[in-house]
């Protein structure tokens, strides 16, 4: 395993401790396991249940309650007030932004996997694929689903690659704008859209409803990066879950959804 990811899983660790230690006296003996909050981008729904399950092996008085959605929204529930323990977002914008609003710890925030931003079509399209803006252009495209760019890490991403290549315009003019990144993939599987923008590991659950048409280069890497959340009353399970992202077994588990490991590993 890097170097890298062992001294940050040792970091989650010993910060959790400390930022627990506090809350640790008033923890009693429950008849009820101990329920760990996890709010992760919907694009980690699949991997992540297969985390908690992994993670429940190992702390069997811990219950992993998961709580998916677009990474902005799951950040203003976390500000204000929604129970939380772990963040886990698809980009760095929308963990700059729960930095910026105190809502995680900063020193605890590491990137754990990466992703790639690509443009599906239903699996039955006969679209005769070129450049994504001249895809975009045919009179037979329609409708065009991609996260809403304002709050969905999956559409700020597709926004800032159309841009560069100068088809951001006649995209947006098509463009139905969905709550997450599942919700444009199931846009286009159910043909309520000739085209669309989420993620390869989103793309690769439905084979027999869409087939990837092409990858799309980002300016910026699909990072996924993680954080303990301020204030959390479960701060050392939290540590271990974050840790766990990190290891062998937990990135075993990530690869196995089609995720890649975080930058320079």
């Amino acid at each position: 395993m890097n170097a890298r990811l062992t001294a940050a899983r040792r970091r989650f660790r010993a910060l959790a401790l400390c930022t627990g230690a506090a809350a640790a006296f008033f923890v009693q003996s429950a008849a009820h396991a101990d329920e760990l909050v996890v709010s992760a981008a919907a694009s980690l729904t699949n991997a992540f249940r297969d985390m908690a399950t992994a993670f429940e092996k190992t702390h069997p008085d811990t219950k992993v309650v998961l709580n998916f959605g677009a990474s902005d929204v799951l950040l203003q529930q976390i500000v204000n007030g929604a129970p939380a323990d772990v963040f886990a977002s698809a980009d760095e914008t929308a963990m700059d932004k729960a930095v910026e609003a105190k809502a995680v710890v900063p020193s605890s925030r590491h990137d754990f996997a990466t992703n790639s931003l690509v443009m599906i079509v239903p699996s039955d399209s006969h679209l005769k694929v070129a450049s994504v803006g001249e895809t975009i252009a045919l009179p037979q495209v329609k409708r065009v689903a991609l996260g809403d760019p304002a709050s969905v890490p999956v559409g700020r991403y597709a926004k800032a690659a159309l841009q560069h290549e100068g088809s951001w315009d006649a995209v947006s003019a098509k463009a139905v704008l969905a709550s997450n990144v599942r919700q444009a993939l199931d846009y286009v599987a159910r043909g309520e859209a000739e085209a669309g923008f989420v993620y390869s590991t989103d793309a690769a659950l439905m084979p027999q409803k869409v087939k990837v048409a092409a990858t799309v280069p980002t300016a910026q890497p699909v990072a996924y990066p993680v954080a303990l959340v301020k204030g959390s009353a479960h701060a050392a399970e939290a540590g271990d879950f974050a840790g766990l992202l990190l290891s062998p077994q937990g990135q075993a588990i990530l690869a196995k959804y089609g995720f890649k490991p975080p930058a320079g590993r």
